[in-house]
């Protein structure tokens, strides 16, 4: 109805333009997604009226005339060469083209469009006629040259016919190298990069030729040789270009983005050093220095993937013997040393921070920083082709020149001995831990550059990078006083020299810990002043977390004494103002944000998880439990809270294990009786961390079947609907992963116990539910039911599963075919399945009965008997042991066909109705 009136409206000469651009785009839409509705008669009248229009806007405008190619196209894409008639669409638009040129800027526009559309996937056509078309399409491209060849003798149309051509060189297929080389096509977009305006026509071309001739494969390219011999000289001729200051950006833009193109395209061939190769990667540097850093950028992906070639052991195998490969790799990086050298010169002066830093906006400065990433990563490259100190060398000179102009004019010349600093920073991993020449000099010249916030920042940050410099440097012990001075400065000049401060601290108490050991007392002092927010520390409460984590890193490698009484020190100004909340009454403690709540207990999680002395943890939590008992009896209702509360107790469970004690009793009850009332997800995340801690011990077999009984019993009975699950995913999320973890660490309690089955039930109400951590969690359950015999634990509780999942395997197979056809978005395929081919393999032919029963359902209309039979050929296959990689294909394609447009999908699921079979009970 809608396509009709549409239809109507764009025949009607007194159409206003929004309305033939509205009307076009309907047009368009309705023949992509739902042309398959149409009785197979409405064919011929509706190719022949889009041509109609066609010829009608031949002239424009040109929007309304691109959506009526674009429907042409696709009515192309649905209807096969031997239905269209005139031996397929190509050979129809050539006689048509004939019969009527006038209309040829239109049939023109239409020849452009049409291997686009074997790539879009708006187009609601089957997968296999998808195939199909590209096939009829590859068949045709002689023709199609032959129509665009002819069209050149037309002026005016000449950067039309190169732009078609270059849709047609992405078809990747069939023309020989030779044959293009001498093409009129080629020939005419070669000669267009020579004249005083350079075509964006051409320029396209040759980009798509480049990528034409490097398709497919290494041993591809000599096949195409003598294209890419008439290509590479064309494009090298324009190098001067690159710095002529008369030619126009975009111009310089069109040529970079060429020599990129060889770059990107050649690398295997440049990579062998060749004298040719190198003077593209002369001209590649050209680039790199040019002024505008979106120009200099396009060369960034060669730069990376030559450092690849070069220093990856799989592009010399051709070389056989290890001497060989070795000789070849050694002459290989001496000859791209200079190369990567001037790189580095020409990439680091590019993070300096711009003279009007201050006033940049947000998005720009977002975009400053994301330059700086991608410099960085290019120092990475060169770092990994000339090695980390070599590189360093050329970087400290910069800085070396840097300090010297920031002493001699302090407020404005900060930025150069920054930019050195984060180049420095970025090759941090690169450069060997025993460097003893560059590095100690780095160092001296720090305590000179913490003046300007922003450089101390960069100071600060490039020390935590070289954590494990400062751990190896035989003068580590010397070196480290003045380095822990710096980050004390940090600390107290602004918020983000805090952060940038407490994180190099984090490093270096991880990396130099046994060296720290003698600093305890002053990394204390420090610890107190941010925490307690003494003196002039600026360390945000996130930021203080790193402090934590630094200390506690330390004293982990105190003996145990010693460790103890440190954890005691490093727990009370933590617990200190708790104690206090908790002290000032149940009224108090209930009204407090929990913002004032969990600041303090994040960093016992904290110092739970990193500080690894099992007794002395487990001692602490024992201390801390009446606190800890006190917040979970009166904010059980306040999830932020709960959640912090939660997180601290799984770090002391892991970290204590076994020496928990009585407080792990104590825990468990508390969580097991709050999650009745209150229903919070993390009291099930916490369950499943004491599963995995506790669940093969014999001795805690008792409480842990009472708990996980308590908790799924309720669970089950807070989800009994679809609607629930969508409610409350994060208990769906939780309680799944939960009885994961049970079917991997407790089997011998979940499984038999009289919970199983119930929770089975329920995982079968929630599969469809759209949020995907509680889909991923349940059908992750699901499938570690069906891999059961998998694991060493499982097989004896195999008939126990076999006697709950086979009564239910009809409806649990056809919830998971609705899911793999539309109930659930197809990002979700992957794990739905892995879980049907799980399913398929545990129960073999029955499970391929099961699927046989569910696709049988789906009518014709929406599903073909060949594609029903693909997809069944393909579980049976799984059930005979077939490797499930291979498999996934005829699955997908199912998905694709149920999915191919909302009516399809509509008529899958009404056939199916997954939404009802998923409330029915099993007896």
């Amino acid at each position: 109805m809608q396509s009709a009136v549409a239809d109507n409206l764009l025949h009607d000469a007194s159409s206003n333009l929004e309305t033939l651009i509205f009307c076009s785009q309907t047009l368009r839409s309705k023949v992509q997604r739902d042309f398959e509705e149409l009785p197979s008669e409405a064919f011929r009248p509706l190719r022949d009226s889009l041509n109609n229009l066609l010829r009608k806007f031949h002239k424009g405008p040109p929007k309304v005339r691109t959506q009526i190619s674009i429907a042409v196209a696709a009515l192309a894409v649905y209807v096969p060469a031997e239905d269209w008639g005139d031996g397929g669409i190509v050979n129809w638009l050539r006689d048509e083209m004939n019969v009527h040129p006038e209309y040829i800027p239109a049939f023109l526009e239409l020849l452009t469009v049409l291997p686009e559309e074997v790539f879009n996937y708006k187009i609601a056509a089957r997968p296999e006629r998808r195939r199909q078309f590209e096939k009829e399409l590859t068949s045709q491209i002689e023709i199609a040259l032959n129509i665009l060849t002819a069209c050149l003798n037309i002026n005016e149309l000449k950067e039309q016919v190169l732009e078609a051509f270059a849709s047609w060189l992405r078809l990747k297929h069939g023309i020989p190298g030779s044959v293009l080389a001498s093409h009129p096509l080629v020939l005419t977009a070669l000669s267009s990069l020579n004249s005083e305006i350079l075509s964006e026509a051409s320029v396209n071309v040759i980009s798509e030729l480049i990528h034409y001739t490097a398709a497919g494969s290494y041993s591809g390219v000599p096949a195409h040789m003598p294209l890419i011999q008439v290509i590479v000289p064309q494009v090298m001729s324009l190098k001067a270009q690159l710095r002529d200051s008369s030619k126009d950006e975009e111009d310089v833009k069109a040529i970079a983005r060429l020599f990129a193109d060889m770059g990107d395209s050649y690398v295997e061939l440049i990579a062998t050093g060749s004298d040719e190769s190198m003077l593209i990667v002369h001209a590649l540097l050209e680039v790199a220095s040019h002024p505008e850093y979106d120009i200099a950028s396009m060369t960034f992906n060669f730069w990376h993937s030559l450092q690849v070639n070069l220093t990856k052991r799989d592009s010399y195998i051709s070389f056989g013997n290890e001497t060989s490969i070795e000789a070849e790799r050694k002459r290989r990086l001496q000859v791209f040393r200079p190369a990567y050298e001037s790189l580095v010169s020409l990439v680091s002066f590019r993070v300096q921070y711009p003279q009007d830093h201050q006033d940049l906006s947000y998005e720009d400065l977002k975009e400053f920083k994301q330059t700086r990433y991608a410099v960085a990563d290019v120092l990475i490259d060169a770092a990994s082709v000339l090695g980390g100190d070599p590189t360093l060398k050329i970087l400290y000179t910069k800085l070396f020149e840097a300090v010297g102009r920031f002493k001699n004019d302090e407020q404005s010349e900060w930025r150069p001995a920054e930019a050195a600093l984060f180049c420095i920073r970025a090759i941090s991993n690169y450069v060997s831990v025993v460097e003893a020449e560059v590095m100690p000099q780095v160092m001296e010249l720090l305590s000179e550059l913490t003046q300007h916030p922003q450089l101390l920042q960069t100071v600060c940050l490039m020390i935590g990078a070289y954590s494990k410099w400062l751990d190896a440097a035989s003068r580590g012990p010397s070196i480290l006083p003045s380095v822990l001075q710096i980050l004390m400065s940090g600390m107290g000049k602004s918020e983000d020299t805090a952060a940038a401060a407490a994180l190099a601290l984090r490093h270096i108490c991880d990396d130099c810990r046994k060296k720290l050991c003698g600093f305890l007392d002053g990394l204390f002092h420090i610890y107190h002043g941010a925490l307690n927010g003494e003196g002039s520390f600026k360390v945000s409460p996130e930021d203080s977390l790193h402090l934590v984590e630094a200390l506690s890193m330390v004293i982990t490698e105190l003996p145990p004494d010693h460790a103890k009484r440190y954890l005691e020190a490093l727990c009370l100004p933590v617990v200190t103002p708790l104690q206090e909340i908790v002290n000032q009454g149940p009224e108090v403690l209930n009204k407090k944000p929990a913002r004032e709540l969990t600041v303090h207990i994040d960093r016992f999680a904290y110092i739970f998880r990193y500080v690894y002395h099992p007794e002395a943890v487990a001692d602490a939590i024992q201390r801390l439990w009446p606190i800890f008992k006190g917040i979970f009896d009166l904010r059980a209702w306040d999830m932020r809270t709960m959640e912090s509360l939660c997180r601290a107790c799984k770090y002391a469970v892991r970290t204590s294990g076994r020496f928990m004690g009585i407080t792990i009793g104590a825990m468990l009850e508390e969580i097991q009786c709050l999650y009745q009332q209150h229903h919070q997800p993390c009291f099930l995340y916490l369950s499943s961390e004491v599963i995995k801690i506790f669940g093969s011990d014999p001795s805690c077999a008792n409480y842990l079947k009472s708990l996980i009984e308590a908790l799924f019993v309720h669970t089950t009975r807070l989800l009994t609907t679809i609607q629930e699950f969508t409610a409350r995913p994060d208990i769906a999320d939780d309680c799944f992963l939960l009885a994961s973890r049970c079917i991997r660490y407790c089997p011998q309690l979940f499984i038999p116990s009289p919970v199983f089955p119930s929770i089975v039930d329920c995982s079968m109400i929630g599969i469809t539910v759209q949020h995907r951590e509680a889909s991923n969690s349940i059908l992750t359950f699901l499938s570690d039911i069906f891999d059961l015999a998998n694991s060493g634990k499982g097989e004896q509780y195999l008939p126990i599963r076999d006697a709950v999942i086979i009564p239910r395997g009809v409806i649990i197979t056809r919830i998971l075919v609705a899911s793999l056809t539309g109930a659930l978005p197809s990002s979700r395929l992957e794990t739905v399945t892995y879980t049907l081919l799980a399913l398929t393999r545990a129960y073999r032919g029955q499970a391929v009965e099961w699927a046989k029963e569910s696709v049988s359902l789906i009518p014709l209309t929406a599903v073909t008997e060949i594609e029903r039979s693909r997809f069944l050929k393909a579980l049976s296959e799984a059930a005979s042991g077939g490797d499930i990689n291979a498999l996934t294909v005829p699955i997908d394609e199912l998905s694709d066909v149920c999915r191919r447009n909302r009516t399809v999908q509509e008529i899958v699921q009404g056939a199916l109705r997954p939404f009802e079979l998923n409330n029915t009970l099993v007896s």
